[in-house]
């Protein structure tokens, strides 16, 4: 299965480097006109390549939070970090909405840079509204609570200012667009430092799906290793909401095609997840550049219609046979 996730993962990076406004153009054409190859470089490579790695981000933080709060359920918004990221990104449109130094550069950076400020707050608060790691069941509370008052915020801003409306429903539905070098070469290596280290911690989560008292009995330094868990959570969805916007379902869902196909510990899970992630996040990216080209779809629309019907199969695929 690595094997075929990273055959597949080049394939659709080669895909998508001929996909553009004007639908499929074949690369070989391409490769004879210099300003064709100069679009490759400069605009379809590095976005491919950081719709990859936004979605091995998620995939990843996926598979930590559920083997962390032992539910398949869990996604990598689940401890307020969507919510923070969405009202980092409103307060800072309204504060370069009336600034005369906001350049186009001062903005792009600004509103990534309040968006993963703000995710990290909403975790923040959450453990400290859960009173640390200690308590899984309570952790998972506080981040329900502080999302939807985070989220509340978010709206109360959006509909002081309508004016921002339009840039916030981008950012909701998520994009790659925007993604280029730096952010394509940021978020490859903060994937690549998330996933030494939750592989590094992959035998605690292995010891929490046998239970609480059982890790313990097995000398696990527990509330530090949780905490090292919910900052690879932190960091990882983070790092992609900053970049992309909100993308929903890659997380969810990456660990549970692994899951449907093998059965692994967590350090394989991890690994193959945040693989499954990239290769779902680059198909969901060149459907929405080719299905109604020259136009977009956003691509969170996508990954949902995408997630949501696989999810559907998997649950009826379950319920038969159960029934069986």
């Amino acid at each position: 299965m690595l094997m075929a996730l990273l055959l597949l993962s080049a394939a659709l990076i080669v895909l998508g480097l001929g996909v553009g406004s004007n639908g499929w153009e074949s690369l070989l054409s391409m490769w004879q006109q210099s300003l064709s190859m100069q679009i490759v470089w400069d605009i379809r490579l590095p976005r491919t390549l950081g719709a990859w790695a936004a979605g091995a981000l998620l995939g990843l933080s996926g598979a930590v939070a559920q083997g962390l709060f032992r539910n398949p359920l869990a996604d990598p918004y689940l401890l307020g970090s969507a919510s923070g990221a969405s009202l980092g990104v409103a307060t800072a449109l309204v504060a370069f909405g009336g600034s005369p130094f906001a350049t186009a550069w001062v903005v792009r950076m600004g509103l990534t840079g309040a968006a993963f400020c703000g995710a990290v707050l909403a975790v923040f608060l959450t453990l400290l509204l859960a009173r640390g790691v200690q308590h899984t069941l309570r952790l998972l509370l506080a981040g329900v609570i502080v999302g939807v008052v985070l989220g509340a915020l978010g709206s109360l801003v959006t509909m002081m200012r309508p004016d921002i409306v339009q840039a916030m429903q981008a950012f909701m539905l998520g994009s790659t667009g925007y993604v280029g070098w730096s952010s394509c070469g940021l978020m490859l290596l903060v994937c690549l430092i998330c996933l030494v280290i939750s592989l590094a911690l992959s035998q605690v989560l292995d010891g929490l799906s046998l239970g609480e008292a059982t890790a313990t009995s097995l000398g696990l330094p527990l509330p530090q290793m949780r905490m090292a868990l919910v900052f690879i959570i932190a960091l990882s969805a983070g790092t992609a909401v900053a970049q992309t916007g909100l993308i929903v379902f890659v997380g969810l869902a990456a660990p549970h095609l692994v899951r449907s196909m093998l059965k692994t510990t967590h350090a394989g899970l991890i690994a193959l997840s945040s693989l499954a992630g990239g290769v779902l996040l680059s198909a969901a990216d060149i459907l929405s550049r080719w299905m109604i080209a020259p136009q977009e779809l956003p691509v969170g629309v996508v990954t949902a219609i995408l997630g949501g019907a696989y999810l559907l199969r998997l649950m009826h695929k379950q319920r038969r046979m159960e029934g069986h």
